[in-house]
Parts: structure tokens; sequence; C-alpha cells
């Protein structure tokens, strides 16, 4: 016979996995500035495959498109679990938007791998994505009003497009 884990005890393992994924581990719960936190693992993940994969930036980006699309869900988990409204130390929104910054340079990022200019471009499209996620002008905070994960989610997207604007215009 087998010791097969109480509902209860499954129940708070789904919690425990579903809260490791929306605050990316230990990330969203003991760093100062847990947003911060969260786009730069997002940036530094994002530079490692571009690097190491060899894969097309484009290739890179829609993948993160479709990890943001896994986020909503998680992040409504998130917020049931901790019974907050966009708990700041859920940070996966962060994470899988901040990459997304690049979609209007990926051609860019496709010549000048490992270079100064992809350092350069990464490290002003995190620095726009903060200000456009932390001020939420334009709009962008009338996002953050749709319900649950959703919510938590597409104010990223809406802070990763405009800056994403912004260094297309400026690159």
């Amino acid at each position: 016979m087998t010791d097969a884990p109480l509902p209860a005890q499954q129940d708070s393992g789904s919690k425990r996995l579903l809260l490791g994924l929306a605050t990316l581990g230990p990330l969203g719960t003991c760093c100062p500035a847990p947003g911060t936190v969260g786009s730069l693992a997002g940036a530094i993940a994002f530079l490692a495959l571009l690097e190491w994969s060899h894969l097309p930036p484009s290739f890179i980006l829609w993948g993160f498109t479709l990890l943001a699309l896994l986020a909503i869900p998680i992040c409504s988990a998130a917020e049931s679990i901790l019974c907050k409204r966009d708990p700041g130390e859920v940070i996966i929104d962060e994470f899988v938007a901040m990459p997304l910054v690049f979609w209007g340079v990926s051609d860019v990022l496709a010549i000048t791998e490992g270079t100064l200019e992809t350092l350069t471009l990464t490290g002003a499209g995190f620095v726009l994505f903060r200000i456009f996620d932390i001020w939420k002008p334009l709009g962008i905070n009338r996002l953050q009003t749709l319900p649950k994960g959703l919510g938590v989610v597409v104010d990223d997207l809406g802070a990763a497009f405009a800056a994403g604007l912004c260094l297309w215009i400026f690159a």
C-alpha cells in the first residue's frame, strides 16, 4: 500500500509550486525592489539565450511571448493564494515581459551578438522598461484594472511595448 498524499497536502504542494513560479523562487520574496530584480532576470535570461543558444532573436522572443501567456493563469493563482491584487513579490510578469522590449530591434541584435552594441541596447531597453513599468503612463495604468492575472501581465506587456517603441526609434 502506498502512502498517497492527502488532498490538503497535494493542494499545499501545488500552491508552493505556483508561488515558486510566480515569484521566480526566492527572487520575488527576498530581494529589495522585486520588480526590478524580475526585470533584470528577464534581461539576463534573454542575453544568455541570445549568446548561447544560437537561435535567432525572433525565436527567443516568440518563446517569451508564449511564457507571457502562461504567466497569466500563474499570476491569477498567485493572487488567489496570497489574497492580494498584483502582489509585489509576483515577478514572473516582469521576467516574461522584459525581453519583449527587443521585438523592434531584433534584426539589430541578430547581427550584433556578443558585442557592446548588444549590451548597450539591452541596458537601454531595461531602463526604458523599468521607467514605463513604474510610472505606467500612456494608459498603461488602466491595463492593471483588467481582471486577475490578465491585468498583472498585460500592464507589463504595455510597458514593454512602449519601451520597445522608444528603443526602436532611438536605435
